[in-house]
């Protein structure tokens, strides 16, 4: 797949983990990712009051839902994360640094006041795009 971070002396240097932008030429499967929450499978919260353990299980969820639909998380090209306190940022950052590498996903980051559940830290959608032949 041809995806490509782009960046431009423009624009100032973004402070996390995400690129400027992100090309993908649009041949192959677009997965569109639901918002994924630190809730396991069993039903039950990871790390009730620890962004760095919800960031986590929300990355693994991203992870299986993409990798369900035939690709990896190098195929995310796109992630909206809603937070519920935005001074999470570096804590958020560090564990996206370990789930996605080069080329980056763009990236929107915003702090809301309440999620569905009053223990979710932080919610994550995403946008895949897997090239055909590797679905």
């Amino acid at each position: 797949m041809a995806k490509q971070e782009i960046s431009t002396d423009k624009l100032r240097e973004p402070m996390g983990h995400f690129s400027q932008s992100t090309t993908v030429e649009a041949s192959g499967k677009l997965v569109f990712i639901s918002g994924m929450t630190a809730r396991r499978a069993d039903d039950s919260i990871a790390g009730i009051g620890d962004i760095t353990v919800q960031t986590r299980q929300v990355c693994e969820n991203i992870k299986a839902a993409v990798e369900t639909a035939g690709g990896g998380l190098e195929h995310v090209c796109r992630v909206d994360v809603f937070v519920r306190n935005i001074e999470h940022f570096d804590k958020i950052h560090a564990v996206r640094r370990e789930y996605f590498k080069a080329p980056l996903p763009a990236s929107t980051m915003v702090e809301v006041t309440k999620m569905v559940s009053p223990e979710y830290l932080i919610e994550i959608n995403a946008i895949a795009v897997i090239p055909e032949g590797d679905a």
